[in-house]
């Protein structure tokens, strides 16, 4: 039997992670049986890559960049192990794919500069444009060399974090997607994401600083006037090609 794919979560906020849970499923187009769930933030057991096809980490109200009396006490207890689990991951190029925070812990890990200092995005689509190096890459090949995405975040990489290869960039944003090795991957927007899934996100970190609680239902309706669709498919394409769903259109 194939090996399942790993989803490791990070959002105490119940409804908000069993919603990324469901968008990841139906984006993969894979069953709940492809995927072994954990959520960080209420325990993270002993991982063995060998169990595993790949590893897709999530996002979450955590910030890499944040001085350590400034985070959730659940972040301080998973963050150690995830940086273990994803220098593991580097050394052995293991397929994987981080979102968001994802991008942060990955980019950390490789000694790049992740801040608050700039490139931090409102709550929103942004227009994100593919680079040079993307042309041939597997899970980029024919994709729009510009397609919209859903953003919000308050940190991002600072410059491209050293030995990655940077696929995709945006106006407010340079480093919105990178490769490190072969098989392992990161994106700033969040792949999983539609308008119902920003909608409910911006319910649930209405007050958590992404930007102006009185704008909410302003954000709400800009995203359902949004039409994304290519960061999903990159999504599918990564467990297509990892975790033994269909075959990559090309």
């Amino acid at each position: 039997m194939p090996k399942p794919c790993l989803l490791l979560q990070l959002r105490p906020e119940r409804v908000a992670a069993d919603d990324e849970y469901h968008a990841i499923l139906r984006a993969t187009e894979l069953d709940v049986g492809d995927f072994v769930r954990v959520q960080m933030d209420q325990a993270f057991p002993d991982i063995d890559l060998d169990d595993f096809s790949a590893i897709i980490v999530g996002g979450g109200p955590s910030n890499v960049s944040s001085p350590d009396d400034k985070k959730y006490d659940y972040q301080k207890r998973f963050e150690p192990k995830l940086k273990d689990l994803t220098s593991e991951i580097v050394q052995r190029d293991f397929p994987y794919l981080g979102a968001c925070y994802g991008l942060s812990t990955l980019a950390d890990v490789l000694g790049g500069k992740v801040s608050e200092e700039r490139y931090g995005e409102t709550v929103g689509a942004q227009t994100i444009e593919l680079t040079d190096a993307a042309h041939d890459d597997p899970l980029l090949r024919s994709i729009p060399r510009s397609f919209r995405a859903f953003v919000g975040h308050k940190e991002a990489c600072q410059e491209v974090p050293p030995g990655a290869v940077l696929l995709a960039g945006s106006a407010g944003c340079p480093v919105q997607m990178i490769r490190v090795g072969r098989h392992a991957y990161a994106t700033q927007f969040h792949p999983e994401l539609d308008g119902n899934g920003l909608a409910l996100r911006i319910q649930t970190y209405r007050h958590a600083g992404y930007f102006d609680p009185a704008e909410a239902d302003y954000l709400t309706a800009l995203g359902h006037r949004e039409s994304v669709t290519v960061p999903s498919e990159i999504l599918r394409r990564f467990t297509t090609r990892y975790c033994g769903s269909r075959s990559i259109t090309t």
